[in-house]
């Protein structure tokens, strides 16, 4: 029978999968279908609800991406239903020149997957 992973587990993928720059494949994997995705901010990036507008939010970000430069997620910080990582990147935006970005993100785990993304910036 399937054991549903743990918060703890959930956190230890999503980060060994975000040290290889496999964010799709985090979605994937790790993602429910009913997850919602908050910015702080509408002005840049709209919130989502759902797997599918999830995507199609990364999706209008990484269409505005020039190049990416670089990028980090730190490990981990795990408490009850709750995992976060300080991120960022170094990148060009189309049109807007090079900019670096910094965020902390917040994760909910439910049933052993995540049910929420919020991003703090």
């Amino acid at each position: 029978m399937f054991q549903k992973m743990t918060t703890k587990e959930v956190a230890a993928r999503f980060w060994a999968l975000a040290q290889q720059g496999q964010y799709t494949q985090i979605q994937d994997e790790l993602y429910a279908a009913d997850v919602r995705s908050i910015e702080a901010s509408e002005d840049f990036l709209p919130n989502a609800a759902g797997i599918e507008k999830v995507r199609e939010k990364d999706k209008l970000f990484n269409d505005m991406v020039e190049q990416m430069h670089d990028g980090y997620c730190t490990e981990p910080v795990v408490a009850g239903n709750f995992f976060t990582c300080a991120m960022g990147m170094d990148i060009t935006l189309k049109g807007q020149g090079r900019i670096n970005m910094d965020e902390v993100a917040v994760y909910e785990v439910k049933d052993g997957k995540i049910v929420l993304e919020q991003f703090f910036y």
